[in-house]
């Protein structure tokens, strides 16, 4: 099993960053060529959440994204910081644009992937994210 590891600065600029090292490492995976852009997408979108949670919540530290190369499939995990893991941060108070935009966010990632676990807890959420891997092809001499 192989682990990349990514953490950066809440950010928007460093999203884009997270989805070309998510992308690269899927191709490397196994992950077949035409589900690299939904890759991509739910990396970004996952992302993207993480960042706003931290801002909002007024939270300092990086964002987590985690690349796992296993056997038979490759996941992601994108972690945030946030209490709760919802708009607002610590205080829970979001707007209703805040929370339309983090439901949409969420519904997102699950139209771009198939298996998409979100977990939130009182010290930060994490979004788990897998597809299948193919073993390359072997050449044959």
């Amino acid at each position: 099993m192989a682990t990349v590891e990514l953490r950066f600065s809440a950010l928007p600029e460093h999203v884009r960053t997270a989805r070309l090292v998510a992308a690269a490492v899927a191709r490397r995976a196994g992950v077949d060529e035409a589900v690299l852009d939904e890759v991509r997408l739910a990396v970004g979108e996952a992302c993207t959440r993480a960042v706003g949670l931290h801002q909002s919540g007024g939270i300092a530290a990086p964002v987590q994204v985690t690349l796992i190369e296993e056997e038979k499939q490759f996941s992601i995990e994108v972690g945030d910081e946030a209490p709760g893991s919802v708009p607002g941060g610590a205080s829970g108070v979001a707007s209703d644009a805040e929370i339309e935009e983090d439901e949409m966010g969420l519904a997102v990632i699950s139209g771009l992937v198939d298996d998409v676990e979100v977990i939130a807890g009182e010290h930060g959420g994490l979004i788990r994210m897998s597809w299948p891997t193919t073993p390359p092809a072997v050449a044959l001499s």
